[in-house]
């Protein structure tokens, strides 16, 4: 056998094993001394294993598992000797989420308003009924049949008596002139109780009025609207109807809608009525 092909085949089985290896003798020793005599004489004592100091063990690789028939195994997959083992993946941390904001309280629900009560001011009563006249009274009257329709639910505000179409009737809490009549004396339509006479010559009956509504103030806009006011009133003169009924008189609000003199005249009644 080839010598240089023993020791390569011998070379590639022990991957990784230290063999042994003949010293070449540094000088020529004389024959028939000690040392020729344990010196090998021929290739064949290679095969033989001399004594030798004991070999330290060599760690091997982890074992690599066998690939599946017709599928090599990837070199990427394959561990490097002494390599640290990959760790774990990391366990993503869901990102933090912001904490939603404390709900805006409500805010307080509003009062409903409160009606406004007009305070009257200190009139004059109302002068007598003329001879030959029959006066209505609060509790009887000839007229007590008349039919009227209202706008509003403030039984004890501000009675404002007109005698118009039923449609216009219906647009009259949007009339500016009224609205802002209200306003000046500190009232909005909402305050108040509009009435609406239904008999083209005929008044209301106090009587009449007094079984719905309680309020004892009153601004009619226009002619023979209230029965004891008919016979005992003067337009814009604010007066005293038994004691306890206030009332004004005045011209229709198509009128005074047009008119400064009226409106004026309207005005200082007003406010002898209301604000003195």
């Amino acid at each position: 056998m080839d010598t240089a092909a023993t020791l390569a085949f011998f070379q590639n089985f022990y991957t990784d094993a230290a063999l042994y290896v003949v010293p070449e003798p540094t000088a020529a020793t004389p024959a028939g001394s000690p040392e020729a005599a344990a010196a090998p004489t021929s290739a064949a004592s290679l095969n033989s294993a001399p004594p030798a100091a004991p070999v330290p063990a060599t760690p091997v690789a982890a074992a690599v598992p066998l690939a599946l028939p017709g599928k090599l195994p990837s070199l990427s997959s394959l561990p490097s000797v002494g390599a640290t083992p990959p760790s774990p993946p990391a366990t993503p941390v869901p990102a933090a989420v912001p904490a939603s904001p404390a709900p805006t309280p409500l805010p307080a629900a509003e009062a409903p308003r409160q009606a406004t009560t007009l305070t009257v001011a200190q009139l004059p009563a109302a002068a007598a009924a003329p001879a030959g006249r029959v006066q209505p009274t609060p509790t009887q009257s000839p007229v007590a049949h008349i039919p009227f329709s209202t706008l509003g639910s403030n039984a004890n505000g501000l009675i404002i008596l007109v005698r118009l179409p039923a449609e216009e009737f219906k647009k009259l809490p949007r009339n500016v002139f009224l609205n802002n009549l209200l306003k000046a004396i500190r009232l909005i339509v909402e305050d108040v109780v509009l009435v609406n006479v239904e008999h083209p010559s005929y008044p209301v009956a106090l009587c009449s009025l007094r079984q719905h509504l309680a309020a004892r103030q009153f601004l009619a806009f226009g002619k023979n609207l209230l029965d004891v006011a008919v016979y005992t009133t003067q337009p814009y003169e604010p007066v005293l109807l038994f004691g306890d009924t206030a009332f004004l008189g005045a011209s229709e609000i198509s009128m005074l809608e047009y008119d400064a003199g009226r409106k004026k005249q309207l005005w200082q009644a007003v406010q002898r009525m209301f604000m003195s």
